[in-house]
């Protein structure tokens, strides 16, 4: 690792390749497997950042995309970094952006040299090379950055999968050449879609390369899940063992009991902050739609279970009542709740692999069925 962040692995799980470990960065240390919820513009939706904190947050991920375009990176870097930006003196990880120009796909076009896209703000013309994403994200002053990769879409052949991987280590070397920044890791991403094959030849590339950490991409774009815990498995025993893990994207709670379970250290992904806004709640074995009259009268906390704000405070009743009258509040009190689910869910994880049972921990939590099982 750079002299800003380091990796230690603490514990390893005697039946599965799931372990602890600790993250230690310029803004503090984090405790994996870590769940990163997704402040795409700077900020968690309805969420202060002492709201973070108080639900177990000690890492947050920004979306290199979005702040380019608004209010731009040279903006953030003159005001102090996006640290000082957002107000958030905990880890920072930035993406390239790739993935989010990937999401765009009538409004962007690969090349050899980087990707063009169109701004969905103003239709404004852009080009990302891994110079200029590496650029940006100095200005955002993050503690993990990401390299640009390009991030095929699920079906693609062999031969276009293969050309992507190819591109993807092009611009992982140009990436790496380009960063400056001693304090800031940097991570890798392993492309291929679908192919096992080119999933292991892209990792090995990459770790001839060297980079701090290693991203296994271009999940959760649509394909099976049993494929994807298949190429989980496959790119996370070629990834070396004493540097971190990272799967984009793959954000169920299942997902993540799964992943953990292959050694995998990080995740994100927008579902728990969606989901709340959407009145999708999780709670432990049960799955709550808010706005659902059966919680009209309903003086119980989401989850008798969940120690957060909105279960010590709130009922189901005042909830439901704050959904249904479209009141700001509602978020919030959802979003608090969902983030510090998923914080539970990842300290009952580490526990678990504390203790060397994770092995029963996932099976009892995937018969259980997550939160997904009405009861």
């Amino acid at each position: 690792m750079d002299q800003g962040v380091k990796f230690i692995v603490d514990k390893k799980d005697l039946s599965t390749q799931a372990r602890t470990g600790v993250l230690i960065t310029p803004h503090g240390a984090v405790s994996t497997p870590v769940f990163m919820p997704v402040g795409t513009q700077g900020t968690v939706k309805f969420l202060l950042p002492e709201m973070l904190k108080e639900a177990g947050v000690e890492m947050v991920l920004g979306n290199t995309y979005h702040l380019y375009l608004r209010p731009g990176h040279e903006i953030i870097r003159k005001l102090g970094g996006l640290h000082t930006f957002m107000n958030w003196d905990r880890a920072l990880l930035t993406d390239s952006g790739g993935f989010q120009v990937y999401s765009l796909s009538a409004l962007r076009q690969v090349t050899e040299e980087g990707i063009i896209f169109k701004s969905h703000i103003d239709g404004s013309k852009h080009l990302i090379t891994p110079e200029l994403a590496m650029n940006i994200q100095e200005a955002l002053g993050a503690d993990i950055v990401m390299c640009l990769d390009d991030c095929p879409p699920y079906g693609v052949d062999f031969a276009t999968a293969e050309r992507s991987v190819k591109r993807t280590l092009k611009w992982a070397h140009l990436c790496r050449e380009a960063k400056k920044l001693p304090t800031q890791a940097l991570f890798g991403i392993v492309q291929g879609a679908c192919y096992p094959k080119l999933r292991s030849r892209a990792a090995e590339e990459l770790k001839v390369m060297g980079f701090d950490g290693y991203a296994i991409g271009g999940l959760s774009v649509g394909e099976p899940k049993e494929m994807m815990f298949e190429i989980i498995a496959h790119t996370a025993a070629f990834l070396p063992p004493s540097s971190p893990r990272y799967v984009m994207g793959a954000g169920m709670p299942v997902d993540i009991v799964r992943a953990v379970s292959f050694g995998i250290d990080m995740f994100d992904c927008v579902i728990p902050t969606r989901c709340a806004r959407h009145g999708l709640l999780f709670t432990n074995g049960e799955k709550v739609v808010i706005r659902n009259a059966r919680y009209r009268e309903d003086e119980r906390p989401l989850d008798e279970t969940c120690d957060c704000y909105t279960c010590r405070k709130y009922s189901r009743a005042y909830l439901r009542h704050l959904f249904v009258a479209k009141e700001a509040l509602a978020m919030t009190l959802a979003t608090i709740h969902n983030i510090r689910y998923y914080m539970r869910l990842m300290e009952r994880i580490r526990e678990s692999i504390g203790k060397g049972r994770y092995g029963e921990f996932m099976e009892e939590f995937i018969k259980k069925g997550g939160w997904e099982n009405d009861r």
